[in-house]
Protein backbone atom coordinates (compact mmCIF):
# COMPACT_ATOMS: atom_id res chain seq x y z
CA UNK A 1 0.00 0.00 0.00
CA UNK A 2 1.37 3.39 -0.96
CA UNK A 3 1.45 6.64 0.93
CA UNK A 4 -1.70 8.79 1.22
CA UNK A 5 -2.24 12.23 -0.26
CA UNK A 6 -0.57 15.07 1.70
CA UNK A 7 -2.20 15.47 5.09
CA UNK A 8 -4.23 12.28 4.49
CA UNK A 9 -7.00 14.18 2.74
CA UNK A 10 -9.60 12.66 0.43
CA UNK A 11 -10.25 13.91 -3.09
CA UNK A 12 -12.96 13.50 -5.72
CA UNK A 13 -14.26 15.20 -8.84
CA UNK A 14 -17.89 16.31 -8.59
CA UNK A 15 -20.28 17.10 -11.44
CA UNK A 16 -23.12 18.86 -9.62
CA UNK A 17 -26.66 17.61 -10.28
CA UNK A 18 -28.44 19.42 -13.12
CA UNK A 19 -32.05 18.71 -12.11
CA UNK A 20 -34.51 21.02 -10.35
CA UNK A 21 -35.27 20.87 -6.62
CA UNK A 22 -38.64 21.80 -5.03
CA UNK A 23 -37.70 25.49 -4.72
CA UNK A 24 -36.90 25.78 -8.43
CA UNK A 25 -33.11 25.78 -8.05
CA UNK A 26 -30.86 23.24 -9.73
CA UNK A 27 -28.27 21.40 -7.69
CA UNK A 28 -27.37 19.12 -4.82
CA UNK A 29 -28.42 17.92 -1.40
CA UNK A 30 -27.92 20.22 1.62
CA UNK A 31 -26.02 18.57 4.46
CA UNK A 32 -23.29 19.14 7.05
CA UNK A 33 -20.21 17.31 8.32
CA UNK A 34 -19.51 16.88 12.01
CA UNK A 35 -15.72 16.43 12.09
CA UNK A 36 -14.47 17.36 8.62
CA UNK A 37 -13.66 20.59 6.86
CA UNK A 38 -14.39 20.56 3.13
CA UNK A 39 -12.80 22.51 0.28
CA UNK A 40 -13.86 23.26 -3.29
CA UNK A 41 -11.64 23.98 -6.27
CA UNK A 42 -13.96 25.00 -9.12
CA UNK A 43 -12.75 23.71 -12.48
CA UNK A 44 -15.71 24.37 -14.81
CA UNK A 45 -19.13 25.94 -15.11
CA UNK A 46 -20.88 28.33 -12.79
CA UNK A 47 -23.01 28.25 -9.67
CA UNK A 48 -22.95 29.10 -6.01
CA UNK A 49 -22.94 27.42 -2.63
CA UNK A 50 -25.58 28.20 -0.06
CA UNK A 51 -24.33 27.91 3.53
CA UNK A 52 -26.13 28.05 6.85
CA UNK A 53 -24.27 28.27 10.16
CA UNK A 54 -24.69 29.96 13.52
CA UNK A 55 -23.11 33.03 11.88
CA UNK A 56 -26.03 33.17 9.43
CA UNK A 57 -27.03 32.32 5.87
CA UNK A 58 -24.81 33.12 2.88
CA UNK A 59 -24.56 32.55 -0.87
CA UNK A 60 -21.04 32.36 -2.32
CA UNK A 61 -20.50 32.52 -6.12
CA UNK A 62 -18.49 29.69 -7.67
CA UNK A 63 -16.58 30.22 -10.91
CA UNK A 64 -13.57 28.44 -12.48
CA UNK A 65 -10.55 29.15 -10.31
CA UNK A 66 -12.55 29.81 -7.13
CA UNK A 67 -11.28 28.04 -4.02
CA UNK A 68 -13.73 27.92 -1.10
CA UNK A 69 -13.78 25.95 2.16
CA UNK A 70 -15.71 25.69 5.39
CA UNK A 71 -15.43 23.93 8.78
CA UNK A 72 -17.64 21.26 10.38
CA UNK A 73 -21.11 22.44 11.30
CA UNK A 74 -21.66 24.40 8.08
CA UNK A 75 -24.76 23.26 6.23
CA UNK A 76 -23.97 23.56 2.53
CA UNK A 77 -25.92 23.19 -0.69
CA UNK A 78 -24.44 23.47 -4.18
CA UNK A 79 -26.53 25.29 -6.80
CA UNK A 80 -25.67 24.59 -10.44
CA UNK A 81 -26.08 27.49 -12.84
CA UNK A 82 -24.60 25.55 -15.74
CA UNK A 83 -21.96 22.82 -16.02
CA UNK A 84 -20.63 23.22 -12.47
CA UNK A 85 -17.70 20.88 -11.80
CA UNK A 86 -15.59 20.90 -8.67
CA UNK A 87 -12.60 19.08 -7.24
CA UNK A 88 -13.62 18.35 -3.66
CA UNK A 89 -10.99 18.05 -0.94
CA UNK A 90 -12.08 16.39 2.29
CA UNK A 91 -10.36 16.33 5.67
CA UNK A 92 -9.56 13.14 7.60
CA UNK A 93 -8.93 10.66 4.79
CA UNK A 94 -12.30 11.33 3.20
CA UNK A 95 -14.16 10.53 6.41
CA UNK A 96 -17.48 11.74 4.92
CA UNK A 97 -17.32 8.62 2.73
CA UNK A 98 -17.54 6.68 6.01
CA UNK A 99 -20.66 8.53 7.06
CA UNK A 100 -19.59 11.96 8.35
CA UNK A 101 -22.53 13.72 6.75
CA UNK A 102 -26.08 14.39 7.92
CA UNK A 103 -28.67 15.62 5.45
CA UNK A 104 -31.19 18.29 6.37
CA UNK A 105 -34.25 16.08 6.38
CA UNK A 106 -37.35 17.33 8.25
CA UNK A 107 -37.32 16.91 12.05
CA UNK A 108 -39.60 13.86 12.05
CA UNK A 109 -37.09 11.94 9.93
CA UNK A 110 -34.07 13.14 11.92
CA UNK A 111 -35.67 12.02 15.19
CA UNK A 112 -35.86 8.36 14.09
CA UNK A 113 -32.59 6.63 13.19
CA UNK A 114 -34.41 3.99 11.14
CA UNK A 115 -36.39 6.58 9.21
CA UNK A 116 -33.25 8.60 8.57
CA UNK A 117 -31.37 5.55 7.30
CA UNK A 118 -34.24 4.64 4.98
CA UNK A 119 -34.39 8.17 3.57
CA UNK A 120 -30.61 8.51 3.21
CA UNK A 121 -29.78 5.14 1.63
CA UNK A 122 -29.84 4.78 -2.13
CA UNK A 123 -30.92 1.38 -3.49
CA UNK A 124 -28.04 0.73 -5.86
CA UNK A 125 -27.32 3.53 -8.33
CA UNK A 126 -30.92 4.74 -8.48
CA UNK A 127 -31.00 8.28 -9.87
CA UNK A 128 -34.68 8.71 -9.02
CA UNK A 129 -33.97 7.85 -5.39
CA UNK A 130 -31.01 10.27 -5.37
CA UNK A 131 -33.25 13.13 -6.50
CA UNK A 132 -35.98 12.13 -4.04
CA UNK A 133 -33.41 12.22 -1.23
CA UNK A 134 -32.19 15.63 -2.43
CA UNK A 135 -35.70 17.02 -2.55
CA UNK A 136 -36.50 15.84 0.98
CA UNK A 137 -33.33 17.48 2.29
CA UNK A 138 -34.08 20.73 0.44
CA UNK A 139 -37.51 20.82 2.07
CA UNK A 140 -35.89 20.51 5.50
CA UNK A 141 -33.21 23.05 4.61
CA UNK A 142 -35.74 25.69 3.62
CA UNK A 143 -37.50 25.21 6.95
CA UNK A 144 -34.18 25.50 8.81
CA UNK A 145 -33.39 28.78 7.04
CA UNK A 146 -36.67 30.20 8.29
CA UNK A 147 -36.53 28.64 11.73
CA UNK A 148 -33.85 30.79 13.32
CA UNK A 149 -31.04 29.83 15.72
CA UNK A 150 -33.21 27.48 17.78
CA UNK A 151 -34.09 25.33 14.77
CA UNK A 152 -30.44 25.16 13.74
CA UNK A 153 -29.36 24.15 17.27
CA UNK A 154 -31.98 21.38 17.27
CA UNK A 155 -30.67 20.14 13.92
CA UNK A 156 -27.10 20.07 15.27
CA UNK A 157 -28.25 18.02 18.27
CA UNK A 158 -30.17 15.59 16.06
CA UNK A 159 -27.16 15.18 13.76
CA UNK A 160 -24.88 14.40 16.70
CA UNK A 161 -27.31 11.74 17.97
CA UNK A 162 -27.52 10.10 14.55
CA UNK A 163 -23.75 9.70 14.11
CA UNK A 164 -22.94 8.66 17.69
CA UNK A 165 -22.79 4.90 16.88
CA UNK A 166 -20.22 5.55 14.14
CA UNK A 167 -17.70 7.42 16.30
CA UNK A 168 -15.41 4.44 17.13
CA UNK A 169 -14.97 3.72 13.41
CA UNK A 170 -14.35 7.40 12.68
CA UNK A 171 -11.75 7.61 15.45
CA UNK A 172 -9.81 4.69 13.95
CA UNK A 173 -9.85 6.24 10.48
CA UNK A 174 -8.62 9.56 11.92
CA UNK A 175 -5.89 7.82 13.96
CA UNK A 176 -4.68 5.82 10.95
CA UNK A 177 -4.90 8.81 8.58
CA UNK A 178 -4.70 12.46 9.56
CA UNK A 179 -3.26 11.86 13.03
CA UNK A 180 -0.65 9.47 11.64
CA UNK A 181 0.34 12.01 8.97
CA UNK A 182 0.81 14.74 11.59
CA UNK A 183 2.79 12.37 13.82
CA UNK A 184 5.05 11.46 10.88
CA UNK A 185 5.85 15.15 10.39
CA UNK A 186 6.72 15.44 14.07
CA UNK A 187 9.10 12.50 13.84
CA UNK A 188 10.75 14.00 10.76
CA UNK A 189 11.25 17.31 12.55
CA UNK A 190 12.75 15.49 15.54
CA UNK A 191 15.08 13.58 13.25
CA UNK A 192 16.26 16.69 11.42
CA UNK A 193 16.98 18.40 14.73
CA UNK A 194 19.24 15.42 15.56
CA UNK A 195 20.96 15.75 12.20
CA UNK A 196 19.24 12.60 10.90
CA UNK A 197 17.94 13.01 7.34
CA UNK A 198 17.56 9.33 6.50
CA UNK A 199 13.85 9.66 5.74
CA UNK A 200 14.73 11.64 2.61
CA UNK A 201 15.97 8.41 1.03
CA UNK A 202 12.35 7.23 0.80
CA UNK A 203 11.46 9.92 -1.76
CA UNK A 204 9.53 9.08 -4.91
CA UNK A 205 6.18 9.71 -6.56
CA UNK A 206 2.80 8.03 -6.65
CA UNK A 207 0.20 8.55 -9.35
CA UNK A 208 -3.46 7.70 -9.78
CA UNK A 209 -3.90 8.14 -13.55
CA UNK A 210 -7.69 7.87 -13.33
CA UNK A 211 -10.41 7.80 -10.69
CA UNK A 212 -11.06 4.54 -8.89
CA UNK A 213 -14.80 5.00 -9.28
CA UNK A 214 -16.79 6.88 -11.93
CA UNK A 215 -20.21 8.50 -11.85
CA UNK A 216 -21.46 7.41 -8.44
CA UNK A 217 -24.52 9.27 -7.23
CA UNK A 218 -23.39 11.32 -4.24
CA UNK A 219 -25.24 13.91 -2.22
CA UNK A 220 -24.37 16.82 -4.51
CA UNK A 221 -23.93 15.15 -7.89
CA UNK A 222 -22.00 12.53 -9.82
CA UNK A 223 -18.72 11.61 -8.15
CA UNK A 224 -15.46 10.37 -9.64
CA UNK A 225 -13.56 9.24 -6.55
CA UNK A 226 -9.89 8.46 -5.98
CA UNK A 227 -9.10 5.78 -3.41
CA UNK A 228 -5.99 7.31 -1.87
Amino acid sequence: MGSPLPGAVGISKLSVYDTTAPDGLVGGTPHLHLTCSEGYVVIAGAGHVQTLATSGYAETPLRPGTVAWFPPGTIHRLVNEGGLQIVVIMQNSGLPEAGDAVMTFPPGVLADAGAYQAAATLPGDDVTAAYRRRDLAVTGFLALRGGGPEALAEFHAAAARLVAPKLPEWRKRWADGALQAAADTGRQLDALERGDHSHLAAGGIEVRPAPSEHGRHGMCGLLDTYHV
